[in-house]
């Protein structure tokens, strides 16, 4: 196995909403840095405050912690709400931020007044999207759910979707027929890069199809200047190298240089710095294994033991930083 500690790397997703070092100081031990991205989620602190605290530690810190700015969606509907989403993007991208996020509000959450969901690729997002193709800005974009979200319980995967949605059937969206589809995000978010062949896009968590492999293949094959990135869908890996992991590696060989590595890990202010840090060092220790060695593992996640993938250093390099250097211009 190669060591964990044999270059520099980047934890390309994570979430820093808590005025503490604790993340920090755990990713110079373990040679990390990081990118924190702002995401409108209604629990976490207004996206304004995540902006100062990424800002302010990374001013402080001799670890990197770059972050990404996001869409707020406030005012969506009124009519100069996109020449305000602009400026306000221009302002963030001069304050520090390297690229532009949306969420899955947009298409699970905000409704129109006659009751439609606002989907990705509506008329009233179409001028941000525009301007970002134009400027060449990174864009991350998560849109939906796992599959796993639209099947019943014992249809699912992963032990935590399982887990999750049994004890939440509010966000079970099997159990919802009047919020969109899972193929309604996905055909979406294509359409937006139908639409803007140049738009440097992420589709954060594997783009949503975490399920299939040769779907996410597929968007990478139609879509050039895609990326994807594997933030909190390292169970899902499991699942498929416990299915065919010659598969698995074979997708790491043919998209290398396309594929950014993160962990979606958030700093929660309520929650201690140890349980955080804990979860966050048991999160790289594993994925390193599973990426870097062949030994036969185990996880909570799924019911069958798997094989690391024993990926070669030179695409280690790529998953683990250049390829987040490269996309998020860090």
């Amino acid at each position: 196995m190669i060591p964990i500690d044999s270059f520099s790397k980047i934890d390309a997703h994570i979430h820093f909403n808590a005025d503490r070092t604790n993340v920090l100081q755990l990713a110079d031990q373990f040679g990390f840095s990081l990118l924190s991205i702002n995401t409108e989620v209604p629990e976490f602190p207004s996206v304004e405050k995540q902006h100062t605290l990424a800002n302010d530690h990374h001013r402080k810190s001799e670890v990197d912690l770059a972050h990404a700015a996001t869409v707020s969606t406030e005012g969506v509907f009124e009519e100069d709400w996109a020449e305000k989403a602009i400026a306000n993007i221009k302002r963030r991208l001069a304050e520090g931020a390297c690229g532009v996020k949306f969420w899955k509000n947009i298409g699970m959450s905000i409704q129109r007044p006659n009751g439609s969901f606002l989907m990705p690729d509506a008329p009233e997002l179409e001028p941000i999207f525009s301007f970002l193709e134009e400027e060449q800005i990174p864009t991350l974009g998560h849109q939906g759910e796992p599959k796993n979200c639209w099947l019943p319980v014992d249809k699912m995967t992963v032990n935590s979707d399982r887990e999750y949605f049994s004890a939440h059937p509010q966000y079970h969206m099997y159990k919802h027929d009047e919020y969109p589809d899972y193929w309604d995000h996905i055909e979406a978010r294509d359409r937006i890069l139908d639409r803007h062949p140049n738009l440097q896009f992420v589709g954060l968590h594997l783009a949503s199809l975490e399920w299939n492999l040769d779907q996410v293949a597929d968007r990478l094959d139609c879509y050039p200047n895609l990326a994807v990135d594997l933030a909190e869908r390292q169970s899902h890996l499991y699942f498929h190298a416990a299915q065919d992991r010659q598969k698995v590696i074979d997708f790491f060989e043919t998209y290398q240089d396309r594929i950014i590595y993160g962990t979606d890990i958030i700093d929660d202010p309520e929650q201690s710095p140890e349980s955080i840090n804990e979860e966050l060092e048991r999160r790289w220790t594993e994925h390193w294994q599973f990426f870097s060695s062949d030994k036969e593992m185990t996880s909570s996640q799924i019911d069958s033991s798997f094989k690391g993938l024993a990926l070669p250093k030179e695409i280690l390099e790529k998953i683990y930083r250049t390829n987040a250097e490269k996309r998020y211009n860090l």
